[in-house]
């Protein structure tokens, strides 16, 4: 049973969902189409995370605040037709691949509907980048689906989510908007370009070299450039029932000392794909690349990244190992993974 003495949906397992109808139509509620809707998605996080002292930002526990909850407490909201829906509620560096098939079901679902008109899905920030990506490139949404996250608890003397909850809102319900973006800050970032760059501030993501797609200031958006657009949806069919069927796709770190070791432990445990964080501009230590090629020869893909916080490879002719170009190595790895289920052609 959930809280209130509600059933778990059929077939939730270790994930339930928990859809709460929060309407509100006062007459001061300006809206181009009053009939479409917002549906706020919770899976967990620092947003939804409770210290016992309202002055601990480090010793919270993240994912103690139903996404309701979290709604409810923003005034602004009030003016706003919205469905809060908990797809999960985890602290996002356990971050998994069953969650993010039901998280991309659910936004499919939901997308899907008529009278919605955009997604808010609130997430932990540590693996916020890598949901975004996943979920842009699956799904390609011709409506929005804004991310969004707190450096804060919920119960800081700062907590930063509320006004990232309200200002993602804003992004939803903006004019054109589609695809999928993040909302940190007061900035609007591209699914392929957010990134988190600080263990502990409060503006704590970037976009690296693209910069922000726009800024939220006083309820709204000032867009510095178009939406990003990012190819083809692979579609949600892609993404197999069986956590265990996913493609085992692991990072190695490119670093002075390094070994082929690693690449024939991998191998020896099946590993499919593998992402080198490589040193600068995509430079691999010489025993560490001879192994790789050796693991691509044999059928392993392999993808090329760079450690560095910024920029991308840039090769000056075709590489033996094939480059990520701009993606992070994190995202080089669902980018990778992503292939591998749904392979070109």
């Amino acid at each position: 049973m959930m809280a209130g003495g509600s059933p778990r949906p059929p077939g939730a397992g270790g994930h339930w969902r928990f859809i709460q109808h929060l309407y509100f139509h006062p007459a001061s509620r300006k809206m181009q189409n009053p009939e479409l809707k917002f549906v706020v998605l919770g899976t967990g996080g620092t947003i939804a995370g409770a210290a016992t002292d309202a002055s601990d930002n480090i010793g919270y526990l993240a994912a103690q605040r139903g996404i309701a909850e979290l709604v409810r407490g923003v005034p602004a909201l009030a003016e706003v037709a919205l469905e809060a829906e908990q797809v999960a509620q985890l602290d996002s560096k356990d971050m998994d691949h069953t969650v993010w098939r039901t998280l991309a079901l659910r936004c499919a679902f939901h997308l899907a509907r008529p009278d919605v008109a955009g997604l808010v899905v609130t997430h932990g920030t540590d693996t916020l980048e890598e949901t975004a990506w996943f979920l842009q490139r699956v799904l390609a949404p011709a409506k929005p689906v804004v991310l969004t996250a707190a450096m804060r608890p919920a119960t800081a003397l700062q907590s930063d989510g509320p006004q990232n909850l309200l200002d993602a809102v804003v992004v939803a319900r903006a004019v054109g908007a589609h695809g999928v973006v993040a909302v940190l800050g007061g900035q609007m970032l591209g699914a392929r370009d957010v990134r988190k760059v600080h263990p502990y501030r409060i503006d704590a993501f970037s976009a690296g070299d693209a910069g922000p797609v726009g800024v939220i200031e006083e309820g709204r958006l000032r867009r510095f450039r178009a939406w990003p657009q990012h190819g083809a949806a692979l579609g949600v069919a892609v993404l197999p029932t069986d956590a265990t069927a996913w493609p085992f796709v692991a990072i190695v770190t490119s670093h002075a000392g390094a070994s082929g070791a690693v690449i024939s432990a991998l191998r020896a445990a099946g590993v499919r794909g593998l992402v080198v964080a490589a040193t600068g501009n995509g430079r691999v230590h010489r025993e560490l690349e001879h192994a790789l090629l050796e693991a691509q020869r044999d059928g392993v893909q392999v993808l090329r990244s760079t450690r560095c916080g910024n920029g991308r490879v840039l090769d000056a002719e075709t590489p033996a190992l094939p480059s990520a170009d701009d993606l992070t190595p994190a995202k080089a790895r669902v980018e990778l993974m992503l292939r591998l289920l749904a392979p070109a052609g």
